[in-house]
């Protein structure tokens, strides 16, 4: 459902991992990107990776958000990132992971050097990355998917 009607905005998917049942974080992110003028569906909590494959598929975003907070982000969204990746119409698609990705806090830049390796364009886990994840998206190009 799309919330915004703005044609000078990004459209987004925001989605949690399968595991994941937290939706504070998703309604957040929402908002915020709301806010900044784009277009977001939200997916919601315990996303199975086949429904988010499908419809990203099917709605060609411009960007895909990844949030996860329950401390098992990092391994199911290396697995995510291949299956979005395998996706042939998701190839080149912007996709970002951010929240808390693991049990052992912030990891660094070890866990988004192998996160970005496995095909996220981004990794937004620590404290700032509110600003960060908006910086990110002022970088993206409006409307070249639309």
């Amino acid at each position: 459902m799309d919330l915004v009607e703005n044609d000078a905005g990004l459209d987004i998917v925001v989605t949690s991992l399968a595991s994941d049942a937290h939706t504070w974080n998703l309604v957040f992110l929402q908002l915020v990107l709301e806010e900044l003028g784009h277009r977001v569906v939200n997916l919601g909590a315990c996303v199975p990776d086949d429904l988010l494959v499908s419809e990203c598929a099917r709605r060609s975003p411009d960007l895909v958000v990844v949030s996860s907070v329950n401390g098992h982000g990092f391994h199911e969204a290396k697995r995510v990132i291949a299956k979005l990746r395998a996706e042939p119409g998701l190839t080149a698609t912007p996709v970002v992971v951010g929240g808390k990705l693991g049990i052992d806090g912030p990891g660094g830049r070890d866990r988004a050097a192998t996160l970005t390796a496995a095909g996220y364009d981004a990794v937004f886990e620590d404290a700032g990355s509110i600003a960060a994840f908006r910086a990110f998206l002022d970088r993206l190009p409006v409307g070249v998917r639309s």
